[in-house]
């Protein structure tokens, strides 16, 4: 049961720490509206979606692929808080207590994860009020299924960064050779199916594509790997990324 309590109070420490940042909580949305409004309305103009993708607006096409964006860059830097705590030594207070360091990890995801969550369903309302975003109950399941599972992977990936980092500009530098190729080689800005053959090897080749790709077929009802795929490879970057993260928290110094 201690195991238990140990989980649930790490996960309402960071949940209270993210609620009490109003400041972040604001920026959180800054980002992904910019891209909507800003990149989405100037590009946009220029570009003209064919194939399934025809009759949508380009904001409306990106819309997925900002929500995976607005997973990367929340939840990645989400390791940042691993090097603070440990100078502040509340990481040495936690790992005094009688948990293991497994559920610490989990606990930590889990804080993550509500957070991103929290961050999306701001983002999925202003997209159905703001931006032609057409929501059905199973759209919504889905989207929040699909997230999920990226918020487990990337917060993982995040903790498992920091758990090997001692400065936060180390973990900047690191983080921006990670987080830049996973959006940019994603799809979440360009249509996959007409890419180059060379290209297309390396969007294939990114777990995050599958995310875009499974959220634009629930949403918008186009795809190209298939949901099936989309969702095998989700779970698989999931699991391999806890095991990652687990292992990084077993062997972390402080």
């Amino acid at each position: 049961m201690s195991e238990l309590n140990g989980l649930y109070a790490l996960w309402y420490r960071e949940f209270k720490v993210f609620l009490r940042e109003r400041s972040r909580i604001v920026s959180s949305l800054v980002q992904p509206l910019m891209w909507l409004v800003i990149f989405g309305t100037g590009l946009g103009a220029s570009i003209e979606l064919g194939g399934a993708a025809s009759g949508l607006d380009y904001q409306q096409f990106i819309f997925p692929g900002i929500l995976c964006m607005t997973v990367l860059f929340g939840s990645l830097f989400f390791g940042l808080y691993i090097i603070m705590d440990k100078r502040v030594d509340f990481l040495k207070e936690v790992l005094v207590a009688p948990l293991t360091r497994t559920t610490i990890f989990f606990g930590k995801v889990l804080g993550g994860g509500t957070d991103g969550i929290v961050q999306i369903t701001m983002l999925v309302i202003l997209g159905a009020a703001f931006f032609g975003i057409h929501f059905t109950l199973y759209s919504i399941v889905m989207t929040y299924v699909i997230i999920s599972l990226l918020l487990v992977s990337i917060t993982s990936l995040g903790l498992a960064i920091g758990a090997v980092m001692s400065s936060p500009e180390g973990f900047g530098l690191i983080s921006s050779f990670v987080i830049f190729p996973l959006f940019f080689l994603s799809g979440a800005l360009f249509p996959v199916s007409n890419l180059p053959s060379w290209l297309y090897v390396f969007v294939s080749l990114n777990p995050v594509s599958y995310a875009v790709d499974a959220l634009r077929t629930v949403i918008l009802g186009i795809g190209s790997f298939g949901l099936g795929t989309d969702l095998l490879v989700l779970v698989g970057f999931a699991i391999i990324m806890v095991l990652i993260g687990t292992e990084a928290f077993k062997r972390m110094q402080i």
